[in-house]
């Protein structure tokens, strides 16, 4: 069974074939065209599978960031200010071409699987003795080839 975290990710990658992908986002900034105000976006950028803290692409892997999910413009009232800014951010990505509705990962970063298999930590990620952990939630760790599995099999 493979240890590495490089490894572990291609042997997931493999077994996640076929499974349900959900898109990844990018903020750009509203601009001035033609001295008009512009609304920011979230543009799409590519596709991953979501395996619980974990953003599995082709040739990279990330940190899961926030989710959201693409909605229309509408006027609405908010009890917090929380409440409008998470709204905008999904108003952001339907402007940026996400569907109703859709998943969208923004804010994601990428895990340096090399740094990983030198025993050293990248995103939720650490070498620890020859093996890989995972953190999982604030204090909880498993090993990343028992995550894996768990997760690949809710997805199946």
């Amino acid at each position: 069974m493979p240890s590495s975290a490089a490894a572990l990710i291609d042997d997931a990658r493999r077994r996640l074939a076929g499974a349900h992908r959900e898109r990844l986002g990018v903020r750009q900034e509203g601009r001035r065209l033609l001295g008009f105000g512009r609304a920011s976006r979230i543009l799409p950028v590519g596709d991953a599978w979501h395996v619980g803290v974990l953003l599995i692409a082709d040739e990279e892997v990330f940190a899961t960031g926030e989710v959201l999910r693409a909605r229309a413009e509408v006027i609405r009232g908010y009890t917090a200010e929380s409440q409008r800014a998470r709204y905008e951010r999904a108003a952001a990505a339907f402007r940026g071409g996400f569907a109703e509705g859709e998943p969208v990962h923004i804010d994601w970063s990428p895990i340096d699987l090399a740094a990983v298999d030198a025993g050293g930590a990248s995103g939720p990620l650490s070498g620890i003795d020859g093996g890989v952990s995972v953190a999982f939630a604030a204090g909880a760790r498993m090993s990343l080839a028992d995550y894996l599995d768990d997760r690949i099999a809710l997805l199946r």
